[in-house]
């Protein structure tokens, strides 16, 4: 078989972006030398959830887990030297997607591209967010309204761009089964679909191109026979959603488009090598079967869990999947999976049990009212507890985690430092500096760039007094925001102004439906822990010790928090938990008006630095010195030395993975803030 006749390979992308906009188009550019054939890009968290990074929130989360994108100028210099007409340029980003594509398209005008033959995607799926991810800003009603818009808008003027990327990954990094995944997705595209229908903004014979620019975010684990007979499924649901529910006649309309993001959730810290086969597998999952291949692949590095990996790590799983495109046979032959009978079996369940947790969300009222009653979110949160506890009681092994732990040094980690990419802390400074220089000069820069004639070219004011002119009536909000683009207004004016009118929404957080997952029948392990916690609130002279977990700054990454909250329930506390996305101020405030025991502090998005201090001094201020401080997140060990040194009690890391030996070591910690005795009670 000649070269010629191969299949085409899927788009091969690397998820990146960090510090600036400069820094990170360098990084593009270079990856693309490398043969990478598309953009995926990672937005940092103040853009994310709609906050200029002089914002309080904003401090410490800066450039960290993507590229700031605060303003026009920000996106030129994203994409200088790159044209956007030839790109194909995935975006992930939800709540500000609406403003970050409208930036995206202004630069292309300027460019001098076709707008129409842009091609790329917009996550915007905020249900998700709601659930699992964090970055929802909107309640559901306008954010549903923000996502139909754009749909219709791109529709009509950006034809080959998909408006919307359906992403079940996040879903299993919260705990989701594959029947989950399938039926909660599923749900968001009907809840989409219905809204674009209704709104009246597509005629009834253009509404199967709406379908067919509706795209999937998937994600593929290790269970690899489990992962690809998902996919096979997912492809039958949606064919029988497009052509049953919405009449589409056109096989190519059904057809279901994914793009793959393999599983994050289960790369360890312990013995990181093993991420790198972990990885392979889970690739496979998604490329082998033709029937089910993905449109396009981003692998993460092997060292995720330590850090943020470097520009060599990220070149290592794009040769991955060259590997398998360019050396082996796997494009050369037809689906090899097919007639096969253990994968039909295995496909033919998962639709059946999708199809009927579909039903149940349907008589809920929709995926949007499943949202609001915190059911979806109930369900997630008490897989992933059932999930840890077949981990912790080693049913789901782990290599290198709860077995064969044994190991010879690894010269990949050898030095830590060096190990994972630093964001400099200058960065933030530098960006919160220029973002001030931009708002004094940001009229004059747009006249220059040639986007109009000044003395008709709207002003940052009038622009945002239209964009909430639009938002209070019903008009389709898409021209507004390009016109705020184009008058060089910020991502946090853009959402602040929707804010305005829409109010911000609080999703549920999932923790007091869920239902125990780990028993405490007598000498069990937890049973032990809960003997500590009575013990020692007796020994305070407390009903209950009082535990809060805390989410400060912008990280909305909440599942490890919500097993703990559910956890040290479950071992007798009282725990509080407000959810995501809350001031160091606020912690404390609330620490001292529950009069806690104990404060955690969960941060995966490398602000530790700066927010777990903040919070320590504010306490030490307020005169709690014994209500101990407990970090846990993604947090390299030279700064787990440095919050230890600065009077943090303890810090986990996704190698400590007991979590009932986690709330132990935290009693262990009250007592000792508490000048009580040790406890001989083993945890």
């Amino acid at each position: 078989m000649t070269e010629r006749q191969k299949d085409r390979p899927w788009l091969m992308r690397t998820y990146a972006g960090h510090s600036t906009a400069e820094a990170s188009n360098e990084l593009y550019r270079r990856n693309l030398a490398k043969g990478q054939t598309g953009l995926s890009v990672a937005f940092d968290l103040p853009t994310q959830t709609g906050y200029d990074p002089d914002h309080i929130l904003a401090r410490g989360e800066v450039g960290r887990v993507g590229v700031p994108v605060s303003h026009l100028g920000d996106m030129r210099r994203l994409f200088q030297d790159i044209p956007l007409e030839q790109m194909n340029t995935s975006m992930t980003i939800n709540a500000t997607a609406m403003w970050l594509l409208a930036l995206y398209q202004v630069v292309a005008e300027e460019q001098g591209a076709d707008i129409g033959k842009l091609q790329g995607t917009t996550q915007n799926d905020i249900v998700k967010e709601y659930l699992s991810r964090g970055t929802h800003v909107f309640p559901p009603g306008p954010s549903l309204r923000l996502t139909t818009d754009m749909i219709t808008y791109t529709v009509a003027h950006i034809p080959k761009w998909n408006p919307i990327n359906i992403c079940s990954y996040h879903l299993q990094e919260a705990g989701a089964t594959p029947v989950q995944e399938i039926a909660y997705a599923m749900s968001t595209a009907i809840a989409v679909l219905d809204a674009v229908r209704d709104s009246g903004q597509v005629p009834e014979e253009k509404f199967g191109d709406v379908v067919a620019r509706i795209s999937f975010f998937v994600n593929a684990g290790v269970r690899f026979i489990e992962e690809m007979c998902k996919m096979r499924a997912f492809g039958r649901i949606w064919d029988r959603v497009a052509r049953q529910r919405y009449g589409i006649t056109d096989a190519k309309q059904r057809r279901f488009r994914y793009g793959v993001q393999v599983n994050s959730l289960g790369l360890t810290e312990a013995q990181p090598e093993n991420n790198v086969q972990r990885i392979v597998l889970e690739m496979l999952a998604v490329t082998l079967s033709k029937d089910a291949r993905a449109r396009a692949v981003q692998l993460p590095a092997w060292n995720e869990a330590l850090g943020l990996p470097r520009p060599w790590d990220q070149q290592w799983s794009l040769r991955i999947q060259q590997v398998l495109a360019h050396e082996s046979d796997l494009l050369e032959y037809e689906d090899i999976f097919a007639g096969s009978h253990v994968i039909e079996a295995k496909v033919e369940a998962l639709v059946e049990e999708s199809l009927e947790e579909m039903d149940r969300i349907e008589q809920m009222g929709g995926a949007m009212a499943a949202v609001e009653s915190g059911y979806l979110k109930a369900q997630l949160v008490s897989s992933h507890a059932e999930r840890r506890a077949r981990i912790e009681a080693g049913e789901d092994k782990i290599i290198g985690v709860n077995v064969f732990e044994t190991t010879e040094p690894n010269p990949l980690t050898a030095d830590l430092d060096t190990a994972i990419m630093t964001v400099d802390p200058e960065v933030e400074a530098g960006v919160v500096e220029a973002i001030g220089m931009w708002r004094t000069t940001r009229q004059e820069s747009s006249d220059r760039q040639g986007l109009g004639d000044p003395f008709h070219f709207p002003t940052v004011h009038q622009a945002l007094d239209r964009l909430k002119e639009v938002a209070a009536g019903t008009g389709n909000l898409m021209e507004a925001t390009l016109e705020c683009a184009r008058a060089g207004v910020t991502t946090g004016e853009w959402a602040g102004a929707l804010r305005e009118v829409f109010g911000e929404f609080r999703a549920p957080t999932g923790v007091s439906g869920a239902p125990v997952a780990v028993t405490a029948e007598a000498g069990t392990p937890l049973a032990l822990v809960r003997e500590k916690v009575e013990k020692t609130a007796a020994d305070l002279g407390t009903g209950k010790l009082r535990f809060l977990v805390g989410k400060p700054g912008l990280d909305g990454h909440s599942n490890g928090a919500e097993q703990i909250a559910v956890r040290a329930r479950d071992a007798g506390f009282e725990v509080v938990y407000q959810g995501i996305r809350l001031t160091p101020e606020q912690i404390v405030d609330a620490a001292l008006a529950e009069d806690v025991h104990a404060v955690g502090l969960s941060i995966l998005s490398g602000s530790h630095a700066q927010l777990v201090p903040d919070v320590l001094v504010r306490l030490r201020t307020a005169g709690a010195h014994d209500i101990p401080v407990i970090a846990g997140g993604i947090i390299p060990n030279g700064d787990a030395e440095d919050l230890k040194a600065a009077g943090v009690a303890a810090v986990f890391t996704p190698k400590d993975f007991g979590i009932t030996e986690i709330i132990g070591r935290i009693v262990d910690e009250i007592r000792k803030a508490n000048h009580l005795d040790p406890l001989e009670v083993p945890a």
